[in-house]
Formats: C-alpha cells, sequence, structure tokens
C-alpha cells in the first residue's frame, strides 16, 4: 500500500505541477478551456496557487508530515470538484475529463494517504 501511496502522489503531484505551469504561462489551451467554463483570466494565478500549494502539501506528506499530506489531498478534490461543477454547470462535455482525471487522481491520493497515516 506504501508503494500505491507514493506513486500515485508523485503522479498527482507531477500533473499538478505541469498544470500550474501552464496556468502562470497562460497558455493557449488554458485560456481556452477557463473562457469556455466563464472562469476569468485574472483568477489564473489564484488557481494556480491553490494547485501549487496543494502539491506542494502532497509532497510534504510523503516527507512524513501526514496531517498536511491529508489536507493537501482534500484540499484538491475540492479543487477538482468545483472545477468539474463548473464544467457541468457551464455544459462544457467536451473536455471534462480533464478536471475529472485531476479529481481522481486527488482522490486516489487523499484515500491512499488516510489508508498509509
Amino acid at each position: 500500500m506504501v508503494i500505491a501511496y507514493v506513486a500515485v502522489t508523485l503522479v498527482t503531484v507531477a500533473v499538478n505541477a505541469a498544470i500550474v505551469v501552464a496556468d502562470l504561462a497562460k497558455a493557449e489551451f488554458v485560456l481556452a478551456n477557463s473562457a469556455e467554463v466563464g472562469v476569468p483570466r485574472a483568477s489564473l494565478p489564484l488557481l494556480a496557487a491553490l494547485k501549487a500549494a496543494g502539491a506542494a502539501g502532497l509532497v510534504l506528506g510523503l516527507a512524513g508530515l501526514d496531517v498536511i499530506g491529508i489536507a493537501a489531498a482534500a484540499g484538491l478534490v475540492a479543487f477538482f470538484v468545483i472545477a468539474v461543477a463548473a464544467h457541468v454547470r457551464a455544459r462544457v462535455f467536451s473536455n471534462i475529463a480533464f478536471p475529472g482525471a485531476y479529481l481522481a487522481l486527488a482522490a486516489a491520493s487523499l484515500v491512499l494517504a488516510v489508508g498509509a497515516g
């Protein structure tokens, strides 16, 4: 179970770090997706900071600060539940798999963190 926890959490950290970079770089796909679901461009740095904080907290959880890792995973779950809800509210289903995949990884990290702790 520890191997699964570490592996899933590292993947979750990596994909969140990658999207943080894309958010901050204002990548074309990020701008298009956020506009499609009604997220203002000015919100991207804040959203990137929240995802970065979640990824950093997951790393701290792997380093032995279990409570921080669990809180970070729970925060990412909440973040991506809201992201999926934004897609549903806007009726944008063409790219809902992306926040859905991030949500699945965050949820798996949370379940495994609780189980490992």
